[in-house]
């Protein structure tokens, strides 16, 4: 791997974009992670190591049936980064901007990566498995691969989220084939780290989940676990749902929705939630075609027992994958994916909208050419007025994982 992280071509503009929303489009200073032509880079995930630094984390497709997972480490907030970090025991990962591969650094040094993986099974062809491994020397050598579920009845896990708990361990949520067969859905499983024992006690704790779309992990700054996930209702509403968990995870409350959207489907949309926390409370985005189509908003004041009306981000039918942060200055940005035509090609391009503390759109824009297919965003603040993004940027013969800093309005 070489010629990574090389300033790309642009042409910074600034115009109205022929949209219904009437947003404006800034194409940025764009990066890649590679300079080669033939490259298939995909699944990038925005964190920060123990040391507060940027981190970045995609997938390398090797060839057409193996691909590895790799990650890199920014000093300056993003600027530039160090040369990247293949973890070799992830070589059989699928890669999956749903189910997006993801790593994270626990307060003692420790470094967990993890990932999905395809698994032919009779029983459904599109399950899967999730697989982690472990780093106790800052990435410079990474264990063999372990199985997340050691149950040999478990032929399905996917669409997990990973997050550190107060105590400095990791607690992660997935979907798994496992529950009460006699209703439709996917049972919501957790567990927890023990040390450098691996994830341990795993537990049920939620059930009828829809079996496709990602969940979303939250630890707040009281210590409380949000989980959020698209429920189904009633057999046939597919609406975004929260249980909340106050004792660090051991139980959490009944499922309340996010909003009643009663998006009645019988099918899976692909698109999970996504919640963020400032100083006014939780915030939330996600993906309805429930009483009007697109990307939607709101926030709770009460830790999830009331939600407010939702608003518009995006009232497009084709946008979706929304990803939500908050800034130090209590802002709120979410980044989403929308289909544009154009000529006779569709491609798709990256929306982002800030907004107040309270929840007031400050500004709504694209910040990806509608030239492109542009997919699967991610984003995470670098101070009060500029958020890394980046994500998946695909043509005919290759794809690529671009990152670029946006200023914001504030």
């Amino acid at each position: 791997m070489k010629k990574f992280f090389i300033t790309c071509i642009l042409i910074s503009s600034l115009y109205s974009c022929k949209d219904e929303l009437k947003e404006q489009t800034n194409f940025y200073a764009e990066k890649t992670v590679s300079s080669d032509t033939a490259s298939k880079f995909s699944c990038p995930y925005l964190t920060i190591d123990n040391k507060g630094n940027t981190v970045l984390s995609w997938v390398n497709e090797l060839n057409d049936s193996v691909a590895i997972m790799c990650y890199a480490i920014s000093k300056d907030k993003g600027e530039t980064f160090a040369e990247p970090v293949e973890i070799a025991s992830s070589k059989d990962i699928h890669p999956h901007g749903e189910n997006l591969p993801k790593i994270l650094f626990k307060p003692n040094g420790e470094i967990l990566a993890m990932w999905g993986v395809s698994n032919s099974n009779p029983k459904s062809k599109y399950s899967g498995l999730v697989y982690y491994s472990q780093s106790f020397d800052e990435g410079k050598t990474w264990a063999n691969a372990i199985a997340l579920v050691k149950d040999t009845s478990a032929y399905d896990q996917r669409y997990f989220d990973m997050e550190l708990l107060p105590n400095g361990e990791a607690m992660v949520l997935w979907l798994d084939n496992r529950g009460d067969k006699k209703k439709e859905g996917s049972t919501l499983f957790c567990a927890e780290t023990k040390g450098k024992n691996g994830f341990q006690n795993e537990k049920a704790i939620g059930e009828t989940c829809c079996q496709c779309c990602r969940t979303d992990l939250f630890v707040d700054n009281k210590g409380n676990v949000h989980a959020s996930y698209r429920d189904i209702i009633n057999d046939s509403i597919r609406d975004m749902v929260q249980i909340v968990s106050t004792d660090g995870g051991q139980t959490f409350s009944q499922p309340v929705r996010i909003s009643a959207d009663n998006w009645v489907i019988n099918g899976c949309p692909h698109t999970g939630p996504t919640a963020t926390q400032n100083n006014v409370g939780m915030h939330y985005a996600w993906y309805t075609m429930g009483g009007g189509e697109g990307v939607f908003y709101c926030n709770s004041t009460d830790l999830g027992k009331t939600f407010s009306i939702r608003d518009t981000v995006s009232s497009s039918p084709s946008a979706k994958h929304p990803q939500i942060t908050s800034l130090s200055n209590g802002n709120i940005v979410t980044v989403w994916d929308q289909t544009v035509k154009k000529g006779d090609n569709f491609n798709a391009r990256i929306g982002l909208q800030e907004r107040d503390p309270n929840g007031k759109i400050l500004a709504t824009k694209f910040i990806s050419s509608e030239n492109a297919l542009s997919e699967f965003a991610v984003v995470k603040p670098i101070d009060e007025n500029n958020v890394l993004v980046a994500y998946k940027q695909k043509d005919k013969t290759k794809s690529n994982v671009i990152y670029k800093i946006v200023p914001l309005t504030n």
